[in-house]
């Protein structure tokens, strides 16, 4: 693939696909997200389960709450194409399959998807070599943040209809941009056509995460920090809640890591469950 080593998806994109993919692995079933979608993207070779950071039970909380978020994302972004909502923009959105596993709804939708200029080529490039090609109701949106692109342009540019109503996800990013720049994006998509609604993850403080978890926050905190991209803003639900009001959101709601415990991981046999206080998710509302 010539270069591509330079265009390739950050580690952390990686991960989580490879995180999804060893769910169905290594988990029992039923399994609350299936998806190998990343993992043929990737191709990591034959030995990608000996990684350290794919250690099947250091990473369980983390490979819970991976998977939880991704379900609880895809159900809600269903019920919204089955109510009308015909857009679905997705910031940030790394190895994201929705468009793969999921045409039957994808197709009933224009999706798109933002992201760096080199790891969404990589994507395309992949996308085309493994056969599965970009329909025309998928459109990547490539835009250089570094360069300060403005992505409200870029998704303009590309078809997005601001008069119509959208679902926006993103999941894993608040945690790399400063309090400003959270506040700031979601007063973006606060102004979005009435009917909209936004999903997004946040990272809570690191100190009040689960005692079982925290030497893996901080060691993932660590290894952010030393490969130039520091986690930058923590927010416990009440601020999170707080900045999507002060932003023009009409509603706003806190999911929990109890919530989708509920929701997904209850009566399992094996006790598999995403990890309180660590990264949650709030739905908002224009």
């Amino acid at each position: 693939m010539n270069d591509q080593r330079n265009l390739a998806p950050d580690s952390t994109a990686a991960r989580v696909a490879l995180w999804r993919a060893l769910h169905k692995g290594v988990d029992a079933a039923p399994h609350v997200f299936d998806d190998s979608i990343g993992l043929e993207l990737l191709a990591p070779g034959d030995d990608w389960r000996q990684r350290g950071d794919m250690d099947p039970q250091f990473t369980r909380p983390f490979r819970a709450s991976i998977v939880a978020r991704a379900r609880f994302i895809e159900d809600l972004v269903v019920e919204e194409a089955a109510r009308g909502i015909g857009q679905y923009v997705i910031l940030g959105a790394g190895l994201d399959s929705f468009a793969q596993r999921r045409p039957e709804i994808a197709s009933r939708l224009t999706v798109f998807e933002i992201d760096q200029p080199g790891p969404q080529e990589w994507k395309r490039q992949r996308l085309g070599e493994l056969g599965f090609g970009i329909p025309p109701w998928l459109r990547f949106v490539p835009v250089d943040f570094e360069a300060g692109e403005a992505w409200q342009d870029r998704l303009m540019a590309h078809g997005f209809d601001d008069r119509k109503p959208a679902i926006v996800v993103s999941t894993g990013v608040s945690m790399y941009l400063t309090r400003d720049a959270n506040a700031a994006t979601l007063r973006q998509i606060a102004a979005f056509a009435r009917g909209s609604t936004l999903a997004t993850t946040f990272l809570l403080p690191l100190d009040m995460a689960d005692p079982e978890v925290r030497p893996g926050l901080k060691m993932a905190e660590k290894g952010a920090r030393e490969s130039g991209t520091p986690f930058l803003s923590f927010f416990t639900p009440a601020e999170m809640l707080a900045l999507a009001h002060e932003a023009g959101f009409t509603q706003a709601q806190h999911v929990s890591a109890a919530d989708l415990t509920q929701r997904y991981f209850a009566n399992r046999s094996d006790g598999l469950r995403p990890p309180d206080n660590t990264e949650e998710l709030v739905i908002a509302n224009t």
